[in-house]
């Protein structure tokens, strides 16, 4: 009797687990779903200049009528990293809400709520989920591959604003046993950050020889590598428009 009973808990423990799994696996592919129609959304609000094909225009009045919290866009070329982003008064709102403020487990770009874009801090720091099919920061894996890195086209992070357009140019890519020790905005001391470049040039998988000095503004970009890990990528600054 004892045997039949832990047999029928086993078979119940089974049943609720497979159930749970079919409904984790809806939820994703809705929150894919409504991600992607998001995507497309954004993407109806920008164009290629006419004077460099390498850029883009954006209409950041639309956008701002679609999200009031709209600060820029973000773009890396050879990644599928192509979006506006968003700041919200906390690091955690965008960990479960679309571009239209819709709950969704996809999440959407977002700026640290402790940097300010158009004056920009010592680092800037933004961040995404790394989605499994490649939108929002799962593209950020890209950088590791030997493919991307054999073209130096490809070592940057280029920022639009309304007003202007930031350059950066990546130094350190890495993937790190999570940690918030990257995530410093601010330094009391030019020490305090020689001992921040030199901790996350050291991390880097490549080696991009690329001098940074402690005078010199940073991007450090953040999403979940695997669930122990987080991927990381720093640039620093090097043309404002």
């Amino acid at each position: 009797m004892l045997k039949k009973i832990i047999l029928y808990i086993i078979l119940l423990l089974s049943f609720i687990g497979l159930i749970y799994s079919a409904y984790k696996i809806v939820c994703w592919c809705i929150d894919n779903k409504n991600t992607k129609e998001q995507i497309e959304t954004v993407e109806n609000y920008i164009k290629q200049s006419e004077e460099d094909d390498s850029t883009i225009k954006i209409d950041f009045a639309s956008l701002l009528e679609e999200n009031s919290e709209v600060k820029g866009w973000i773009q890396i070329p050879n990644t599928n990293v192509n979006y506006p982003f968003v700041q919200h008064e906390d690091n955690s709102y965008y960990l479960t809400h679309s571009f239209d403020n819709s709950y969704n487990n996809a999440g959407w770009i977002f700026l640290d709520y402790r940097n300010n874009i158009t004056s920009l801090d010592t680092n800037t720091i933004i961040y995404g989920h790394g989605r499994v099919d490649g939108t929002m920061f799962g593209s950020l894996k890209d950088t590791l591959t030997n493919e991307w890195l054999a073209d130096s086209n490809n070592y940057k992070v280029i920022i639009y604003l309304p007003e202007k357009t930031y350059t950066f140019e990546i130094f350190s890519i890495y993937h790190v046993t999570t940690t918030d020790d990257y995530l410093k905005t601010k330094f009391n001391s030019i020490e305090e950050y020689d001992k921040f470049l030199k901790l996350i040039i050291g991390r880097s998988t490549y080696s991009f020889e690329t001098k940074v000095e402690n005078t010199d503004k940073i991007i450090t970009l953040s999403t979940c590598y695997n669930d122990k890990e987080k991927m990381v990528v720093h640039g620093k600054l090097i043309i404002e428009d």
